[in-house]
């Protein structure tokens, strides 16, 4: 599998190669139609009138918040501890999700498209959910490839994208 891989961190297995480059295309593209939408053209903001600001900022809010800790937690985990050789990344918020950094960024999204209900950005949205998912899988097998029996244990064991309810409870893991 042709990967990307990350100089002077012989600890790191790699990741898709296009999977920087397709997540920033799809930050600018959001961006773009979220502040054309929302801001300018006003095309696919009805849903704005039904739902109120009362509940949508502090929705958005919240979901902006776990999106920080997933992303900003997983991002330490991964690259602020090198490693001598790779390992399965097992504590913290990979203990409640496989991918979390992603989750971070597909929440992200979902947060900002709660403080405008743009249906043109929630079409972007889809398609950055479907977008990661993709190279999550593609990741996946390169975990697998690398890790065994151990990263088909990992996969049984913690979910892919939603946490289970239990693992929210456990504070000491998100503190990680």
């Amino acid at each position: 599998m042709k990967t990307k891989k990350h100089k002077g961190r012989p600890d790191l297995i790699g990741e898709h190669k296009v999977g920087d480059t397709g997540q920033a295309i799809f930050a600018v593209l959001f961006a773009v139609v979220y502040i054309a939408d929302s801001f300018i053209f006003n095309f696919s903001t009805w849903l704005n009138d039904i739902v109120p600001n009362i509940i949508r900022v502090p929705a958005g809010t919240a979901v902006l918040i776990v999106s920080g800790l997933f992303s900003f937690k997983g991002m330490r985990i991964v690259f602020n501890e090198v490693r001598e050789k790779p390992e399965l990344l097992r504590k913290g918020v990979f203990s409640l999700v496989r991918h979390p950094v992603y989750l971070g960024e597909i929440l992200l999204y979902l947060g900002m498209l709660f403080f405008s209900l743009s249906v043109a950005s929630m079409v972007v949205w889809l398609l950055a959910v479907i977008f990661l998912h993709l190279i999550s899988r593609y990741e996946e097998k390169i975990l697998i490839e690398h890790f065994g029996e151990e990263y088909r244990i990992y996969m049984k064991e913690v979910p892919m994208w939603l946490p289970k309810i239990s693992g929210l409870f456990k504070k000491r893991q998100l503190l990680i």
